[in-house]
């Protein structure tokens, strides 16, 4: 019989995709995903259709044509449509539904004897070992987070929803919990107490579950940060993830096995080339008007996006950059070049050719979606393009990107116009991803600008697309995020990678066993 899973602060779902990877000898899922619990709306429509899928791939059954049909839509109304009637269609879609339920945990509308009623539907007729992960809300904890509000605060509501997390522990007593978080948690305090200290003594309930780590035997708070590069995931994202073991429930030893590290460049690099898009550029300052800080209003004038004009001011960059010297134009002496794909689109057709080779061939590749959908470039301020020029050329010749100094340095054109330029607070505020290192950690603020996840390929100029970061995810290519690109990129920055998450499910599953 397979292990029941609980997902609560699921996100996109990336923790219970990997569990839900973790097979037997017959290739028929391990666990079963009773309930996902998400806020997000949009994580929540994600979280269903995936949902959907899995319900045909836990038992090895065909995933219906209308799936793949709907990932090739590339009308976002249009796939909505599909996607909505297809669940409508298949009994595996009520099931998917029910399973992924939109919930905001903590909140008066969903009360503790609501959200427990569920829990105990969705278990109802199983009394053996089930399994309850999630990652509580982490924005108080994160370094960035604290920096910007001053430290953590008692009266920060987002502190204590670890709490809910808790909650179900004592009330519902899993055999097994993993719960994930930010590096930040281990450092966090309120009132000068760790917070770290408190959660691990209130989640051992009294001696009623034992707390250990995924990578050692825990000799001290280090020893739960979990550095994804050490572990096939093309990223270095390091994060607090804890194993709670009910009383009785025997650790067995296993920890996770360090694998060789994965390039950045060799899980985005055979995706299909393309150009940044355009959409305003800096005209002329607004004397006035002021904006909050006292400076002058900036003025944009918008910008009417083409091939021919993105390469008409590629072109006048090539010319800037080549009159400073210093960099190497490489691929791109002979003027800004022509993408067949120009921007993207939300489907691609395209082979595929990863790598026979590559250690995550199998785990990102479905010969069934004949493309790829969520790749689609952002639209830049003219100006920063330039910067992104500037930058990735500068990666390429010393192999790691520039500080606002080293902009400084070649020209005072490529310094931004921000109030705190100066502050010294955002040096790396343009980064490039070193191409041939695993990716710096994708965050959720990717979905407000591309900054720090530039693409080291000068020739396209442009930031990282959904599903290049869902690729440094660990997300299969066949997993398709709903809602808009913001949305799409928000999704992704906010999950846990989900090939990390299925070596965790297999410690999981061998203890249990």
């Amino acid at each position: 019989m397979k292990i029941p899973v609980i997902d609560i602060f699921a996100g996109p779902g990336g923790l219970g995709e990997g569990f839900m990877s973790v097979t037997d000898n017959n290739g028929e899922s391990v666990f079963d995903i009773k309930l996902s619990i998400e806020k997000d709306i949009h994580a929540h429509k994600t979280l269903v259709w995936r949902s959907f899928y899995r319900q045909f791939v836990k038992h090895n059954k065909e995933v219906p044509k209308e799936y793949y049909e709907a990932y090739r839509e590339r009308d976002l109304k249009k796939r909505e449509h599909l996607i909505e009637n297809t669940l409508d269609k298949y009994p595996e879609g009520k099931i998917a539904r029910n399973e992924a339920r939109l919930i905001e945990l903590g909140a008066d509308k969903w009360p503790a004897k609501k959200v427990d009623n569920l829990i105990k539907k969705q278990l109802s007729g199983y009394s053996g070992n089930w399994v309850l992960i999630g990652g509580p809300p982490c924005q108080a904890y994160s370094n960035v987070g604290r920096s910007r509000v001053g430290g953590i605060h008692k009266e920060d509501h987002r502190v204590y929803l670890y709490k809910e997390y808790l909650r179900i522990i004592e009330e519902h007593s899993p055999s097994v919990f993993v719960m994930e978080n930010v590096k930040g948690l281990l450092s966090a305090k309120v009132e000068e107490e760790k917070v770290f200290d408190w959660m691990k003594r209130d989640l051992q309930l009294g001696g009623e579950y034992g707390i250990h780590s995924f990578i050692k035997p825990v000799s001290s708070d280090k020893d739960f940060l979990i550095k994804s590069e050490f572990y096939g995931v093309p990223q270095k994202r390091h994060r607090v993830i804890l194993l709670g073991l009910k009383k009785g429930v025997k650790h067995n030893n296993t920890f996770l096995k360090p694998k060789k590290p994965i390039t950045l460049r060799s899980v985005i690099e055979e995706l299909p080339s393309l150009r940044s898009g355009l959409n305003r550029e800096f005209d002329k300052y607004d004397l006035n008007q002021r904006n909050a800080n006292g400076s002058s209003k900036r003025i944009y004038k918008n910008i009417q996006d083409s091939d021919a004009e993105w390469q008409l001011y590629l072109n006048k960059f090539i010319l800037k950059i080549k009159e400073w010297g210093e960099l190497n134009l490489n691929g791109l002496s002979d003027g800004a070049p022509f993408f067949k794909f120009g921007i993207g689109s939300e489907f691609i057709p395209y082979k595929i050719s990863i790598s026979k080779t590559h250690p995550l061939r199998d785990w990102y590749y479905d010969a069934k979606l004949r493309g790829l959908a969520n790749h689609e470039s952002r639209s830049h301020l003219t100006q920063d393009l330039m910067r992104y020029l500037f930058a990735s050329l500068y990666v390429e010749k010393k192999n790691t990107f520039p500080r606002l100094s080293d902009f400084a340095r070649h020209n005072e054109d490529l310094v931004p116009d921000h109030a705190n330029v100066n502050s010294g607070k955002f040096t790396d505020r343009f980064r490039v991803q070193v191409p041939d290192l695993p990716a710096t950690t994708v965050t959720s603020h990717i979905s407000k600008d591309g900054h720090y996840f530039i693409h080291y390929d000068p020739t396209q100029c442009r930031s990282l697309t959904v599903r290049e970061a869902a690729r440094i995810q660990t997300f299969p290519d066949n997993y398709l995020f709903r809602g808009s690109r913001t949305q799409q990129f928000h999704q992704v920055g906010n999950a846990v990678p989900p090939y990390l998450a299925k070596q965790m499910g297999e410690i999981v599953s061998n203890i249990l066993k």
